[in-house]
């Protein structure tokens, strides 16, 4: 059913998930309510590998949650390393402003605070979680990731960015109007609110236009966020939307990826619609350990590839961890 790397290859995916996967995950996880930003309470989870040789933190993407990356996680867990995953606020089962429409809709104030909730959900675990400390991000993720080594540069010994939110593809249009739009909804209290020119979750999504490039894995999901309505986000807010294209300019500031101490690699997908490539590469050239990989065949969600594209790019992770396992002096003192 797995491959070397525990990855699921049978082609009745939606079963192993199902019945060996995520019972298993369930076994052995416990999970937290941390004191976010704001003291809002952001979700999280951990699981303790069988003689770890270090912790991965991951960091999901846009309108995800940590139990979409159940079969990473699984594959990380037999491989000695133990896992910290945390569903970001305003999304899954986390925080959400009461004043949001509905579960569809990803709002967030500022940036700044998922820059924030990462850091109290890496100093609520960094004791008890096994040394070294490495981070897995994707999308929004990786932007939020980003912006946190670029602050706490001796948090982790090393970090994975996948598809990483450098900047938003808003397919061309000027920031000025994304700020004129988010200011005429601010005029009318709609901020939280969805742009009117997109949907807001109503059912099972398609998967020609999805991130996916496994209809299994795609199918596996899909059920699972049909049937959670806190699985269920899918848009952005206004407020969010501005704040998504305001991000780059943070990321690449004068001296920022510069600060970055531990050895990056990011992954760029070939045919992604949801981030922009060259932001990404200009970032990564400026972080001082930084190696960049394209991925030929996958769409913005890597993590959902088909096999042939998923193995050997999970492989590369896996390797580039087992590769910085050694040397965590210095590692302790983050936030002091």
């Amino acid at each position: 059913m797995f491959n070397e790397e525990y990855l699921v290859k049978s082609a009745s995916y939606t079963d192993v998930m199902n019945n060996t996967v995520v019972p298993w995950l369930q076994s052995g996880e416990q999970t937290k309510l941390i004191s976010g930003y704001d003291n809002h309470p952001i979700f999280s989870v951990c699981y303790q590998a069988d003689k770890p040789v270090g912790t991965v933190f991951l960091v999901h993407g846009f309108t995800e949650n940590a139990f979409k990356y159940a079969e990473l996680i699984y594959s990380l867990l037999h491989l000695q390393f133990s896992v910290v995953a945390y569903d970001q606020r305003g999304h899954g089962r986390s925080w959400r402003d009461d004043k949001v429409p509905d579960c569809s809709v990803t709002h967030v104030n500022h940036f700044d605070e998922y820059v924030d909730d990462m850091r109290l959900i890496y100093e609520a675990y960094r004791e008890e979680m096994p040394s070294p400390h490495f981070v897995f991000a994707h999308s929004m993720g990786g932007a939020v990731a980003s912006l946190f080594l670029e602050k706490y540069q001796d948090a982790f010994s090393a970090a994975v960015l996948s598809s990483p939110m450098i900047a938003p593809n808003i397919g061309g249009i000027p920031v000025p109007v994304v700020s004129s739009m988010v200011f005429i909804a601010k005029l009318f209290g709609k901020e939280r609110n969805n742009p009117f020119f997109m949907k807001r979750y109503s059912g099972p999504e398609d998967f020609a236009s999805s991130c996916a490039t496994d209809p299994g894995r795609f199918a596996w999901y899909d059920e699972i966020k049909s049937l959670h309505t806190e699985f269920q986000n899918s848009v952005p807010s206004y407020q969010w939307s501005l704040e998504s294209v305001k991000v780059t300019e943070k990321i690449l500031a004068p001296g920022k990826p510069e600060k970055i101490t531990c050895p990056v690699l990011l992954f760029t997908a070939d045919h992604d619609t949801s981030v922009l490539p060259e932001p990404q590469e200009k970032f990564i050239q400026r972080v001082r350990l930084g190696s960049h990989i394209f991925v030929p065949g996958s769409r913005h969600e890597i993590f959902r590839s088909s096999n042939d594209i998923l193995f050997p790019w999970w492989h590369q992770v896996i390797l580039f961890y087992q590769s910085h396992l050694s040397g965590t002096a210095g590692r302790e003192e983050v936030m002091r």
